[in-house]
Protein backbone atom coordinates (compact mmCIF):
# COMPACT_ATOMS: atom_id res chain seq x y z
CA UNK A 1 0.00 0.00 0.00
CA UNK A 2 1.60 3.41 -0.59
CA UNK A 3 2.35 5.36 2.35
CA UNK A 4 0.65 8.57 0.81
CA UNK A 5 -3.01 8.39 0.85
CA UNK A 6 -3.41 11.72 -0.56
CA UNK A 7 -1.34 10.56 -3.52
CA UNK A 8 -4.77 7.49 -4.02
CA UNK A 9 -6.88 10.66 -3.89
CA UNK A 10 -5.58 12.61 -7.10
CA UNK A 11 -4.72 9.81 -8.72
CA UNK A 12 -8.37 8.74 -8.62
CA UNK A 13 -10.22 12.67 -8.97
CA UNK A 14 -7.84 12.89 -12.11
CA UNK A 15 -10.22 10.16 -13.80
CA UNK A 16 -13.47 11.96 -12.76
CA UNK A 17 -13.41 15.03 -15.10
CA UNK A 18 -14.16 12.94 -18.44
CA UNK A 19 -17.53 11.95 -16.32
CA UNK A 20 -18.72 15.57 -15.30
CA UNK A 21 -17.45 16.41 -11.83
CA UNK A 22 -20.40 16.22 -8.36
CA UNK A 23 -19.93 15.80 -5.06
CA UNK A 24 -18.27 12.79 -4.14
CA UNK A 25 -20.39 11.03 -0.90
CA UNK A 26 -18.25 10.20 2.71
CA UNK A 27 -19.68 6.92 2.33
CA UNK A 28 -21.98 4.35 0.44
CA UNK A 29 -25.50 3.72 2.21
CA UNK A 30 -25.83 0.53 3.89
CA UNK A 31 -28.04 -0.95 1.02
CA UNK A 32 -25.47 -3.17 -0.40
CA UNK A 33 -25.00 -6.61 1.51
CA UNK A 34 -23.42 -10.07 0.60
CA UNK A 35 -25.68 -12.99 1.17
CA UNK A 36 -23.42 -15.22 0.60
CA UNK A 37 -21.59 -17.69 3.02
CA UNK A 38 -17.33 -16.91 2.77
CA UNK A 39 -14.88 -19.67 3.40
CA UNK A 40 -12.51 -18.90 6.03
CA UNK A 41 -10.01 -21.48 5.24
CA UNK A 42 -9.71 -19.49 1.72
CA UNK A 43 -9.32 -16.59 4.02
CA UNK A 44 -6.77 -18.03 5.70
CA UNK A 45 -4.99 -18.40 2.46
CA UNK A 46 -5.26 -14.82 1.95
CA UNK A 47 -3.57 -13.67 4.09
CA UNK A 48 -0.23 -16.23 3.05
CA UNK A 49 -1.05 -14.38 0.27
CA UNK A 50 -2.54 -17.22 -2.27
CA UNK A 51 -5.83 -17.03 -4.41
CA UNK A 52 -7.74 -20.06 -5.40
CA UNK A 53 -10.15 -20.69 -8.69
CA UNK A 54 -11.34 -24.04 -9.96
CA UNK A 55 -8.24 -25.61 -8.22
CA UNK A 56 -5.54 -23.19 -9.47
CA UNK A 57 -3.81 -21.68 -7.43
CA UNK A 58 -2.16 -17.89 -7.88
CA UNK A 59 -0.77 -15.57 -5.81
CA UNK A 60 -2.11 -11.99 -4.66
CA UNK A 61 0.05 -9.37 -2.16
CA UNK A 62 -0.05 -5.85 -1.74
CA UNK A 63 2.04 -4.56 -3.80
CA UNK A 64 1.22 -7.37 -6.66
CA UNK A 65 -1.65 -6.26 -9.24
CA UNK A 66 1.00 -4.83 -11.20
CA UNK A 67 2.65 -8.06 -11.75
CA UNK A 68 -0.51 -10.62 -11.52
CA UNK A 69 0.28 -13.69 -13.37
CA UNK A 70 -2.23 -16.72 -14.27
CA UNK A 71 -4.58 -17.59 -16.78
CA UNK A 72 -7.31 -15.07 -17.25
CA UNK A 73 -10.03 -16.55 -15.13
CA UNK A 74 -7.94 -16.39 -11.80
CA UNK A 75 -6.65 -12.74 -12.87
CA UNK A 76 -10.41 -11.82 -13.21
CA UNK A 77 -11.36 -13.64 -9.93
CA UNK A 78 -8.01 -11.31 -8.55
CA UNK A 79 -9.39 -8.06 -9.42
CA UNK A 80 -13.04 -8.87 -9.08
CA UNK A 81 -12.76 -8.77 -5.13
CA UNK A 82 -15.34 -11.20 -4.50
CA UNK A 83 -12.74 -13.12 -2.23
CA UNK A 84 -13.57 -10.51 0.49
CA UNK A 85 -16.32 -12.66 1.70
CA UNK A 86 -13.58 -15.01 2.55
CA UNK A 87 -11.50 -12.80 4.37
CA UNK A 88 -15.09 -11.50 5.97
CA UNK A 89 -15.40 -15.22 6.78
CA UNK A 90 -11.94 -15.48 8.57
CA UNK A 91 -13.09 -12.35 10.95
CA UNK A 92 -9.83 -11.66 12.44
CA UNK A 93 -8.06 -7.88 12.97
CA UNK A 94 -5.27 -9.33 10.23
CA UNK A 95 -8.08 -10.34 7.88
CA UNK A 96 -9.28 -6.55 8.07
CA UNK A 97 -5.79 -5.25 7.82
CA UNK A 98 -5.07 -7.49 4.35
CA UNK A 99 -8.49 -6.68 2.57
CA UNK A 100 -7.98 -2.86 3.39
CA UNK A 101 -3.99 -3.13 1.99
CA UNK A 102 -5.07 -4.95 -1.02
CA UNK A 103 -8.19 -2.43 -1.93
CA UNK A 104 -5.81 0.27 -1.28
CA UNK A 105 -3.38 -0.86 -3.47
CA UNK A 106 -4.93 -2.21 -5.72
CA UNK A 107 -6.71 1.75 -5.82
CA UNK A 108 -3.22 3.14 -6.10
CA UNK A 109 -1.60 1.09 -8.53
CA UNK A 110 0.34 2.82 -11.18
CA UNK A 111 -0.78 0.51 -13.83
CA UNK A 112 -3.81 -2.42 -14.35
CA UNK A 113 -4.14 -4.58 -17.20
CA UNK A 114 -7.39 -4.08 -19.38
CA UNK A 115 -9.26 -7.20 -17.99
CA UNK A 116 -9.26 -5.19 -14.60
CA UNK A 117 -11.81 -2.97 -16.33
CA UNK A 118 -14.22 -5.65 -18.21
CA UNK A 119 -17.28 -4.75 -17.06
CA UNK A 120 -18.48 -8.51 -14.81
CA UNK A 121 -15.30 -7.94 -13.50
CA UNK A 122 -15.69 -4.07 -12.99
CA UNK A 123 -19.88 -5.09 -11.66
CA UNK A 124 -17.96 -8.07 -9.17
CA UNK A 125 -15.61 -5.34 -7.83
CA UNK A 126 -18.11 -2.37 -7.09
CA UNK A 127 -20.79 -4.78 -5.71
CA UNK A 128 -18.06 -6.47 -3.35
CA UNK A 129 -16.49 -3.02 -2.05
CA UNK A 130 -20.01 -1.85 -1.31
CA UNK A 131 -21.14 -4.86 0.24
CA UNK A 132 -17.55 -5.51 2.72
CA UNK A 133 -17.53 -1.61 3.24
CA UNK A 134 -18.34 -1.91 7.10
CA UNK A 135 -15.31 -4.77 7.33
CA UNK A 136 -12.52 -3.02 5.52
CA UNK A 137 -13.55 0.66 5.04
CA UNK A 138 -15.55 1.91 7.74
CA UNK A 139 -13.14 1.72 10.49
CA UNK A 140 -10.21 3.63 8.06
CA UNK A 141 -8.95 7.17 8.05
CA UNK A 142 -9.84 9.67 5.69
CA UNK A 143 -7.91 9.52 3.12
CA UNK A 144 -8.28 5.82 2.17
CA UNK A 145 -12.49 6.31 2.59
CA UNK A 146 -12.38 9.50 0.11
CA UNK A 147 -10.09 8.11 -2.19
CA UNK A 148 -12.24 4.67 -2.26
CA UNK A 149 -15.17 6.60 -2.97
CA UNK A 150 -14.05 8.70 -5.46
CA UNK A 151 -12.86 5.37 -7.38
CA UNK A 152 -16.31 3.89 -6.46
CA UNK A 153 -17.79 6.78 -8.53
CA UNK A 154 -15.73 6.62 -11.05
CA UNK A 155 -15.88 2.89 -11.71
CA UNK A 156 -19.26 2.88 -11.89
CA UNK A 157 -19.71 5.60 -14.09
CA UNK A 158 -17.50 3.79 -16.70
CA UNK A 159 -19.34 1.18 -16.14
CA UNK A 160 -22.43 2.16 -17.23
CA UNK A 161 -20.74 3.98 -20.22
CA UNK A 162 -19.81 0.59 -21.11
CA UNK A 163 -23.29 -1.45 -21.27
CA UNK A 164 -24.66 -2.75 -22.70
CA UNK A 165 -22.14 -4.92 -24.01
CA UNK A 166 -23.60 -6.93 -26.78
CA UNK A 167 -20.62 -8.80 -27.03
CA UNK A 168 -20.87 -10.17 -23.73
CA UNK A 169 -22.33 -13.94 -22.73
CA UNK A 170 -23.61 -14.67 -19.11
CA UNK A 171 -20.99 -12.26 -17.75
CA UNK A 172 -23.11 -8.96 -18.76
CA UNK A 173 -25.76 -9.57 -15.54
CA UNK A 174 -22.88 -9.67 -13.08
CA UNK A 175 -22.02 -5.84 -15.10
CA UNK A 176 -25.66 -4.77 -14.30
CA UNK A 177 -25.70 -6.14 -10.95
CA UNK A 178 -22.45 -4.00 -10.48
CA UNK A 179 -24.36 -0.86 -11.52
CA UNK A 180 -27.19 -1.58 -9.64
CA UNK A 181 -25.42 -1.88 -6.30
CA UNK A 182 -23.72 1.41 -6.75
CA UNK A 183 -26.73 2.79 -7.95
CA UNK A 184 -28.80 1.64 -4.68
CA UNK A 185 -25.80 3.27 -2.82
CA UNK A 186 -24.79 6.01 -3.85
CA UNK A 187 -27.73 8.12 -4.67
CA UNK A 188 -26.61 11.52 -5.99
CA UNK A 189 -25.93 9.46 -9.19
CA UNK A 190 -29.13 8.79 -9.99
CA UNK A 191 -28.52 8.02 -13.83
CA UNK A 192 -26.57 4.91 -12.36
CA UNK A 193 -29.48 3.24 -11.25
CA UNK A 194 -31.79 5.06 -14.36
CA UNK A 195 -29.29 3.00 -16.73
CA UNK A 196 -29.23 -0.52 -15.09
CA UNK A 197 -32.92 -0.39 -14.55
CA UNK A 198 -33.04 -0.13 -18.53
CA UNK A 199 -30.73 -2.33 -19.60
CA UNK A 200 -32.36 -5.11 -16.87
CA UNK A 201 -34.79 -6.70 -18.78
CA UNK A 202 -32.72 -6.77 -22.09
CA UNK A 203 -30.27 -9.01 -20.39
CA UNK A 204 -32.88 -10.88 -19.09
CA UNK A 205 -34.39 -11.76 -21.97
CA UNK A 206 -31.19 -12.31 -23.79
CA UNK A 207 -30.10 -15.03 -21.41
CA UNK A 208 -32.85 -16.78 -19.33
CA UNK A 209 -34.56 -18.82 -21.86
CA UNK A 210 -38.56 -19.69 -21.39
CA UNK A 211 -37.35 -23.19 -19.57
CA UNK A 212 -35.26 -21.32 -16.71
CA UNK A 213 -31.84 -22.36 -18.07
CA UNK A 214 -29.46 -19.99 -19.45
CA UNK A 215 -28.38 -20.03 -22.77
CA UNK A 216 -24.71 -20.82 -22.47
CA UNK A 217 -26.49 -24.57 -21.12
CA UNK A 218 -24.08 -24.94 -18.50
CA UNK A 219 -25.65 -25.58 -14.40
CA UNK A 220 -22.67 -23.78 -12.96
CA UNK A 221 -23.44 -20.58 -15.36
CA UNK A 222 -27.36 -21.07 -14.30
CA UNK A 223 -26.24 -20.83 -10.57
CA UNK A 224 -24.25 -17.68 -11.19
CA UNK A 225 -27.08 -15.72 -13.02
CA UNK A 226 -29.78 -16.64 -10.20
CA UNK A 227 -27.18 -15.74 -7.96
CA UNK A 228 -26.80 -12.33 -9.44
CA UNK A 229 -30.53 -12.00 -10.20
CA UNK A 230 -31.50 -12.64 -6.38
CA UNK A 231 -28.51 -10.00 -5.62
CA UNK A 232 -30.36 -7.73 -7.72
CA UNK A 233 -33.79 -8.00 -6.58
CA UNK A 234 -32.85 -7.55 -2.44
CA UNK A 235 -31.02 -4.68 -4.00
CA UNK A 236 -33.57 -3.05 -5.70
CA UNK A 237 -35.75 -3.73 -2.53
CA UNK A 238 -33.55 -1.92 -0.25
CA UNK A 239 -33.13 0.85 -1.94
CA UNK A 240 -37.15 1.24 -2.59
CA UNK A 241 -37.08 0.70 -6.66
CA UNK A 242 -40.00 -0.77 -8.57
CA UNK A 243 -38.58 -4.49 -9.78
CA UNK A 244 -39.26 -5.09 -13.49
CA UNK A 245 -41.68 -7.90 -14.02
CA UNK A 246 -39.00 -9.73 -16.07
CA UNK A 247 -36.98 -10.24 -12.91
CA UNK A 248 -39.38 -11.75 -10.91
CA UNK A 249 -40.18 -14.28 -13.92
CA UNK A 250 -36.79 -15.04 -14.43
CA UNK A 251 -36.35 -16.34 -11.25
CA UNK A 252 -39.21 -18.02 -10.27
CA UNK A 253 -38.37 -20.13 -13.61
CA UNK A 254 -34.34 -20.60 -13.00
CA UNK A 255 -35.13 -21.86 -9.23
CA UNK A 256 -36.87 -25.18 -10.70
CA UNK A 257 -34.45 -25.59 -13.33
CA UNK A 258 -31.36 -25.44 -11.23
CA UNK A 259 -33.11 -27.84 -8.86
CA UNK A 260 -33.08 -30.51 -11.46
CA UNK A 261 -29.73 -30.34 -12.72
CA UNK A 262 -28.55 -31.37 -9.29
CA UNK A 263 -27.44 -34.30 -8.03
CA UNK A 264 -28.91 -36.09 -4.72
CA UNK A 265 -25.85 -35.02 -2.91
CA UNK A 266 -26.41 -31.22 -3.64
CA UNK A 267 -23.89 -30.47 -6.18
CA UNK A 268 -24.36 -29.66 -9.65
CA UNK A 269 -24.21 -32.12 -12.95
CA UNK A 270 -21.32 -31.72 -14.52
CA UNK A 271 -22.09 -30.20 -18.28
CA UNK A 272 -20.17 -26.95 -20.23
CA UNK A 273 -17.41 -26.16 -17.60
CA UNK A 274 -19.69 -27.00 -14.40
CA UNK A 275 -18.11 -28.21 -11.45
CA UNK A 276 -19.95 -29.75 -8.16
CA UNK A 277 -19.98 -26.35 -6.74
CA UNK A 278 -20.62 -25.93 -2.61
CA UNK A 279 -23.82 -27.35 -2.26
CA UNK A 280 -24.29 -25.09 1.11
CA UNK A 281 -24.07 -21.97 -1.45
CA UNK A 282 -26.20 -23.76 -3.78
CA UNK A 283 -29.07 -24.38 -1.21
CA UNK A 284 -28.49 -20.55 0.05
CA UNK A 285 -28.95 -18.87 -3.63
CA UNK A 286 -32.50 -21.76 -4.28
CA UNK A 287 -33.57 -20.15 -0.51
CA UNK A 288 -32.78 -16.90 -1.63
CA UNK A 289 -35.01 -17.03 -4.63
CA UNK A 290 -38.12 -18.18 -2.69
CA UNK A 291 -41.04 -20.44 -3.49
CA UNK A 292 -40.12 -23.68 -5.09
CA UNK A 293 -41.75 -24.40 -8.07
CA UNK A 294 -41.82 -28.52 -9.71
CA UNK A 295 -39.10 -29.71 -10.83
CA UNK A 296 -39.26 -30.35 -14.35
CA UNK A 297 -37.95 -33.59 -15.95
CA UNK A 298 -37.53 -31.96 -19.63
CA UNK A 299 -36.05 -28.73 -20.01
CA UNK A 300 -37.22 -28.25 -24.05
CA UNK A 301 -34.65 -25.31 -24.28
CA UNK A 302 -31.62 -25.83 -22.25
CA UNK A 303 -32.37 -29.16 -23.99
CA UNK A 304 -31.59 -31.63 -20.91
CA UNK A 305 -33.45 -34.47 -19.84
CA UNK A 306 -33.82 -36.01 -16.37
CA UNK A 307 -34.92 -39.47 -15.86
CA UNK A 308 -35.36 -40.48 -12.40
CA UNK A 309 -36.88 -43.58 -10.80
CA UNK A 310 -36.14 -45.41 -7.15
CA UNK A 311 -33.19 -43.80 -5.69
CA UNK A 312 -31.61 -43.58 -9.42
CA UNK A 313 -31.07 -40.23 -11.52
CA UNK A 314 -29.61 -39.52 -14.89
CA UNK A 315 -29.08 -36.19 -16.76
CA UNK A 316 -28.69 -36.49 -19.97
CA UNK A 317 -27.60 -33.25 -22.43
CA UNK A 318 -29.57 -33.47 -25.04
CA UNK A 319 -28.83 -30.43 -27.07
CA UNK A 320 -26.73 -28.85 -29.46
CA UNK A 321 -23.60 -26.46 -27.27
CA UNK A 322 -24.47 -23.09 -26.95
CA UNK A 323 -24.60 -20.68 -29.90
CA UNK A 324 -21.08 -18.92 -31.17
CA UNK A 325 -20.23 -15.91 -28.63
CA UNK A 326 -21.87 -17.85 -25.76
CA UNK A 327 -19.64 -21.22 -25.92
CA UNK A 328 -16.63 -19.89 -24.25
CA UNK A 329 -17.19 -23.20 -21.64
CA UNK A 330 -19.00 -24.86 -24.15
CA UNK A 331 -18.01 -28.65 -23.36
CA UNK A 332 -18.02 -31.68 -26.97
CA UNK A 333 -20.42 -33.87 -24.77
CA UNK A 334 -23.29 -33.92 -26.54
CA UNK A 335 -25.76 -36.79 -25.70
CA UNK A 336 -23.13 -37.05 -22.32
CA UNK A 337 -25.36 -38.43 -19.19
CA UNK A 338 -24.55 -38.83 -15.25
CA UNK A 339 -26.05 -41.77 -12.86
CA UNK A 340 -26.17 -41.04 -9.40
CA UNK A 341 -27.74 -43.52 -7.24
CA UNK A 342 -29.05 -41.70 -3.87
CA UNK A 343 -26.16 -39.31 -2.40
CA UNK A 344 -23.33 -41.40 -4.45
CA UNK A 345 -22.44 -40.20 -8.17
CA UNK A 346 -21.62 -43.51 -9.98
CA UNK A 347 -21.62 -42.41 -13.64
CA UNK A 348 -20.16 -38.56 -14.22
CA UNK A 349 -18.25 -36.13 -16.92
CA UNK A 350 -14.67 -35.25 -15.59
CA UNK A 351 -15.76 -31.37 -15.37
CA UNK A 352 -14.07 -28.20 -15.91
CA UNK A 353 -11.17 -26.68 -15.59
CA UNK A 354 -11.93 -23.27 -16.81
CA UNK A 355 -9.07 -21.52 -14.90
CA UNK A 356 -6.67 -24.22 -16.13
CA UNK A 357 -4.13 -23.52 -18.48
CA UNK A 358 -4.75 -24.07 -22.03
CA UNK A 359 -4.12 -28.25 -22.39
CA UNK A 360 -5.61 -29.15 -19.06
CA UNK A 361 -8.83 -26.90 -20.13
CA UNK A 362 -8.79 -28.74 -23.76
CA UNK A 363 -8.51 -31.99 -22.41
CA UNK A 364 -11.59 -31.29 -19.86
CA UNK A 365 -13.70 -30.57 -22.83
CA UNK A 366 -12.73 -32.88 -25.19
CA UNK A 367 -15.62 -35.62 -25.90
CA UNK A 368 -13.13 -38.36 -24.57
CA UNK A 369 -13.94 -36.36 -20.94
CA UNK A 370 -17.61 -37.31 -20.92
CA UNK A 371 -19.83 -40.15 -20.58
CA UNK A 372 -20.55 -41.00 -24.37
CA UNK A 373 -19.44 -42.12 -27.50
CA UNK A 374 -15.90 -41.01 -29.44
CA UNK A 375 -15.22 -41.61 -33.23
CA UNK A 376 -11.66 -42.30 -33.88
CA UNK A 377 -9.80 -40.44 -31.16
CA UNK A 378 -12.51 -36.97 -32.57
CA UNK A 379 -14.80 -34.88 -30.41
CA UNK A 380 -17.64 -34.04 -31.38
CA UNK A 381 -17.05 -30.75 -31.96
CA UNK A 382 -14.13 -28.93 -32.93
CA UNK A 383 -12.23 -27.03 -29.51
CA UNK A 384 -10.84 -23.70 -30.01
CA UNK A 385 -9.57 -20.91 -28.08
CA UNK A 386 -12.29 -18.96 -27.71
CA UNK A 387 -15.60 -21.63 -28.02
CA UNK A 388 -16.27 -24.05 -30.59
CA UNK A 389 -15.65 -24.55 -34.23
CA UNK A 390 -17.28 -27.56 -35.99
CA UNK A 391 -20.24 -28.73 -33.95
CA UNK A 392 -23.12 -30.80 -34.25
CA UNK A 393 -25.82 -29.21 -36.58
CA UNK A 394 -28.49 -31.18 -35.74
CA UNK A 395 -29.31 -32.57 -32.62
CA UNK A 396 -32.99 -34.82 -32.08
CA UNK A 397 -34.52 -36.07 -29.05
CA UNK A 398 -37.61 -38.08 -27.91
CA UNK A 399 -38.74 -39.20 -24.31
CA UNK A 400 -41.31 -41.38 -23.89
CA UNK A 401 -42.87 -42.90 -20.30
CA UNK A 402 -44.73 -45.48 -19.04
CA UNK A 403 -46.03 -46.87 -16.26
CA UNK A 404 -42.76 -45.47 -13.77
CA UNK A 405 -40.17 -46.61 -16.60
CA UNK A 406 -38.24 -44.16 -19.29
CA UNK A 407 -37.05 -44.24 -22.71
CA UNK A 408 -34.97 -41.67 -24.07
CA UNK A 409 -33.92 -41.55 -27.71
CA UNK A 410 -31.54 -39.08 -29.08
CA UNK A 411 -29.02 -38.78 -31.88
CA UNK A 412 -26.15 -35.86 -33.07
CA UNK A 413 -24.51 -35.02 -36.55
CA UNK A 414 -21.11 -33.68 -34.82
CA UNK A 415 -18.80 -36.23 -37.01
CA UNK A 416 -21.03 -35.92 -40.39
CA UNK A 417 -18.23 -33.44 -41.82
CA UNK A 418 -15.37 -35.54 -40.84
CA UNK A 419 -16.60 -38.77 -40.95
CA UNK A 420 -20.10 -38.79 -42.56
CA UNK A 421 -21.54 -40.44 -39.46
CA UNK A 422 -24.45 -39.98 -36.90
CA UNK A 423 -24.39 -41.36 -33.59
CA UNK A 424 -27.86 -42.16 -31.41
CA UNK A 425 -28.21 -43.18 -28.42
CA UNK A 426 -31.11 -44.71 -26.52
CA UNK A 427 -31.62 -44.78 -22.89
CA UNK A 428 -33.74 -46.92 -20.42
CA UNK A 429 -34.82 -47.03 -17.04
CA UNK A 430 -36.85 -49.40 -15.19
CA UNK A 431 -39.84 -48.42 -12.86
CA UNK A 432 -37.52 -49.43 -9.90
CA UNK A 433 -34.60 -47.66 -11.13
CA UNK A 434 -32.15 -50.61 -10.65
CA UNK A 435 -32.24 -51.57 -14.38
CA UNK A 436 -31.11 -49.01 -16.67
CA UNK A 437 -29.97 -50.14 -20.69
CA UNK A 438 -28.57 -47.96 -23.34
CA UNK A 439 -28.00 -48.85 -26.64
CA UNK A 440 -25.04 -46.56 -28.85
CA UNK A 441 -25.42 -46.81 -32.68
CA UNK A 442 -23.01 -45.32 -35.16
CA UNK A 443 -24.54 -44.64 -38.68
CA UNK A 444 -22.12 -44.25 -41.12
CA UNK A 445 -21.30 -45.63 -45.11
CA UNK A 446 -17.58 -46.12 -43.94
CA UNK A 447 -17.43 -48.18 -40.35
CA UNK A 448 -15.75 -45.75 -38.13
CA UNK A 449 -13.47 -46.74 -34.83
CA UNK A 450 -15.14 -45.96 -31.72
CA UNK A 451 -15.30 -45.78 -27.93
CA UNK A 452 -17.96 -45.12 -25.25
CA UNK A 453 -16.58 -44.21 -21.87
CA UNK A 454 -18.42 -44.47 -18.73
CA UNK A 455 -16.30 -41.84 -16.63
CA UNK A 456 -16.48 -42.91 -12.91
CA UNK A 457 -16.88 -40.99 -9.64
CA UNK A 458 -13.75 -41.29 -7.44
CA UNK A 459 -15.89 -42.31 -4.78
CA UNK A 460 -16.38 -45.86 -6.72
CA UNK A 461 -14.84 -48.96 -6.43
CA UNK A 462 -14.56 -50.96 -9.55
CA UNK A 463 -13.30 -54.21 -10.57
CA UNK A 464 -13.15 -56.28 -13.88
CA UNK A 465 -14.64 -59.66 -13.76
CA UNK A 466 -12.03 -62.26 -14.24
CA UNK A 467 -14.18 -63.61 -17.30
CA UNK A 468 -14.06 -59.71 -18.93
CA UNK A 469 -17.44 -59.56 -19.67
CA UNK A 470 -18.84 -56.76 -17.19
CA UNK A 471 -17.69 -54.85 -14.43
CA UNK A 472 -18.37 -54.73 -10.90
CA UNK A 473 -19.08 -51.49 -9.34
CA UNK A 474 -19.40 -50.76 -5.49
CA UNK A 475 -20.79 -47.33 -4.12
CA UNK A 476 -20.04 -45.93 -0.82
CA UNK A 477 -23.00 -46.63 0.39
CA UNK A 478 -22.85 -50.22 -0.40
CA UNK A 479 -24.55 -50.86 -2.99
CA UNK A 480 -23.32 -52.87 -5.84
CA UNK A 481 -23.78 -52.66 -9.67
CA UNK A 482 -23.11 -54.59 -12.96
CA UNK A 483 -21.93 -52.66 -15.99
CA UNK A 484 -22.06 -55.07 -18.73
CA UNK A 485 -21.44 -55.18 -22.46
CA UNK A 486 -22.51 -56.40 -26.09
CA UNK A 487 -20.38 -55.86 -29.28
CA UNK A 488 -17.34 -54.50 -27.52
CA UNK A 489 -14.43 -55.05 -25.54
CA UNK A 490 -14.78 -54.11 -22.04
CA UNK A 491 -11.83 -52.61 -19.95
CA UNK A 492 -11.24 -50.66 -16.78
CA UNK A 493 -8.88 -47.55 -17.18
CA UNK A 494 -7.69 -44.32 -15.61
CA UNK A 495 -9.29 -41.22 -15.83
CA UNK A 496 -9.59 -37.70 -13.61
CA UNK A 497 -11.74 -35.99 -11.91
CA UNK A 498 -11.80 -31.89 -12.10
CA UNK A 499 -15.85 -31.66 -10.90
CA UNK A 500 -14.80 -31.34 -7.36
CA UNK A 501 -12.50 -28.92 -5.01
CA UNK A 502 -9.06 -30.89 -6.84
CA UNK A 503 -8.24 -32.74 -9.33
CA UNK A 504 -8.34 -36.18 -8.26
CA UNK A 505 -7.69 -39.58 -9.59
CA UNK A 506 -10.74 -41.48 -10.86
CA UNK A 507 -11.73 -44.93 -13.44
CA UNK A 508 -13.48 -45.16 -16.72
CA UNK A 509 -15.37 -48.62 -18.25
CA UNK A 510 -13.83 -48.30 -21.82
CA UNK A 511 -16.43 -50.01 -24.22
CA UNK A 512 -14.20 -50.54 -27.49
CA UNK A 513 -16.92 -51.34 -30.53
CA UNK A 514 -15.73 -53.44 -33.65
CA UNK A 515 -14.83 -51.41 -36.57
CA UNK A 516 -14.94 -54.60 -39.18
CA UNK A 517 -18.35 -55.53 -37.32
CA UNK A 518 -21.70 -53.68 -37.06
CA UNK A 519 -21.29 -50.67 -35.09
CA UNK A 520 -23.91 -51.54 -32.45
CA UNK A 521 -22.98 -51.58 -28.60
CA UNK A 522 -25.81 -52.57 -26.09
CA UNK A 523 -25.20 -52.45 -22.51
CA UNK A 524 -26.83 -52.54 -19.23
CA UNK A 525 -25.89 -50.89 -15.45
CA UNK A 526 -27.85 -53.54 -12.73
CA UNK A 527 -28.24 -53.31 -9.56
CA UNK A 528 -26.35 -56.50 -7.64
CA UNK A 529 -27.56 -58.21 -4.65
Amino acid sequence: MSRDPTRWIRRTLARLPQFGMSRVPDAPLPHVRDPWPGDALRGANLLRGEIELGGVVGRLMPGGFDTLSGPPALRAAAHSFVWLRDLRALGTDAARVQARALVGEWIGAASLERLAQRPDVAGSRITAWLAHYDFFAASADDGFRQALMARLVGDARTLAASLPAEEMDGRALTAVKGLVAAGVALPEQPALLARAQKLLPQEIGRQILPDGTHNERSPGRLLVALQDLTEIRALLQAGRAPQPPALVSAIERMAPALRALRHADGGLALFNGTREENPALIEAVLTEAGRAGRVPNTMIEGRFERLAAGRSLLIADVGAPAAPGLDRFAHAGTLSFELSIGRDRMIVNCGGAPAAAGEWRDASRATAAHSTLTIADTSSSELTESGLGRRPEQVEDQRQEANGAHWLEASHDGWRRPFGAVHRRRLYMAESGDDIRGEDVVEAATPQPYIIRFHLHPSVDASLQQDGEAVLLRLPAGSGWRLRADGAKISLEESVYLGGATPRRAEQVVLTGYQDGEQQVKWAITRVG
